[in-house]
């Protein structure tokens, strides 16, 4: 799809913002691999996961970038990118939380297929010229949107009240990170129903909320995780 601004400013800084969010990401990626061996061996594959989510993050941002500087956005990329990297975002708290196994697995049954009906309700919307047919696919997506932030907060919190010091500071890091950042998303999901079709502000919005809420949800949001890791380990040694 097309996407050249009249306003050249307006395009030049959605333009900056992907270049930025390519390299925030491509940054974590690296720094979280060097952060694997920091931690207890029960916790490093939670660190790996983050460095695995800012990854794939990486590659579809620089995706992005590209196509805007042709003039051009595909907002699959996006959603590809989200399809993957939420259920991991999902698995890598759930390894740090302390949760018991089983109580892992029960969890993950449940969190990772809403994650993937979240997303996939959200597309048709998102790419719909309609905003009847954008409210509708908003609505759907956000059943399991509620339902995943619910239980991942309840869970965050439940961890944070069974743990002291430094463990439970960075889970209460980390709970305040998740509700606030999963909040920009569906805000930002209704910028182009809120404002008049073409408005070049409200994409630009968009695209700048999308942006800065994907930096905190997985740059920010891992180095929560790895904090709480190294918390852990600390206790361990």
């Amino acid at each position: 799809m097309k996407m050249v601004f009249e306003d050249a400013d307006l395009n030049q800084l959605v333009y900056n913002a992907l270049s930025f969010g390519t390299a925030v990401m491509l940054g974590a990626f690296v720094y979280f691999l060097t952060q694997i061996k920091s931690v207890a061996k029960q916790y490093q594959s939670g660190v790996a996961v983050s460095a695995v989510v800012v990854g794939i993050a990486g590659y579809h941002y620089y995706r992005m970038w590209s196509d805007w500087g042709s003039g051009t956005v595909n907002e699959g990329y996006r959603y590809a990118d989200w399809l993957i990297t939420v259920p991991l975002l999902v698995i890598e708290l759930l390894i740090v939380l302390g949760v018991t196994a089983d109580r892992r697995k029960k969890l993950m049954t449940t969190l990772v297929p809403a994650t993937v009906l979240m997303i996939g309700l959200g597309y048709p919307g998102e790419t719909a010229s309609s905003d009847g047919t954008k409210w509708i696919f908003w609505i759907l997506s956000m059943l399991p949107f509620i339902y995943i932030l619910f239980t991942l907060s309840g869970e965050l919190k439940a961890a944070g009240t069974r743990e002291k010091g430094a463990v439970a500071s960075s889970i209460k890091n980390a709970t305040t990170i998740l509700l606030v950042t999963w909040l920009v998303y569906p805000i930002g999901y209704l910028f182009p129903v809120i404002f008049d079709a073409g408005n070049e502000g409200a994409e630009t919005a968009r695209q700048l909320a999308y942006t800065v809420a994907d930096i905190t949800a997985k740059g920010l949001f891992g180095l929560m995780i790895l904090n709480i890791a190294k918390a852990r380990s600390g206790d361990t040694h």
